[in-house]
């Protein structure tokens, strides 16, 4: 009999001083201003000019990957859930 284990997610040790985030929403033009208002309510030491910012092929969506020195788990949290309260970001990851 083969014994199924589950496959847990990668445990991420704390502090974390380069994880990178990618926000993947609508491509409007207040997007960038958005998303950086929530990052940085939540990790001020984020330098807006590092982002990484990419036009989908239709030009439908944006991503932007920004990184962050990720203090606990609470505060990924807190930014998942603020910028899924904008209404623009569809994913976070």
């Amino acid at each position: 009999m083969t014994e199924v284990t589950e496959q847990q997610p990668p445990k991420i040790e704390f502090p974390c001083e380069n994880y990178a985030i990618k926000i993947i929403g609508d491509n409007c033009d207040n997007f960038m201003e958005v998303v950086m208002d929530v990052v940085l309510r939540h990790a001020p030491e984020v330098d807006p000019q590092a982002t990484k910012r990419r036009d989908s092929s239709n030009g439908r969506f944006l991503s932007v990957q920004v990184h962050i020195h990720a203090q606990c788990i609470e505060q990924l949290e807190d930014i998942n859930r603020d910028l899924r309260e904008t209404g623009i970001v569809r994913m976070v990851l």
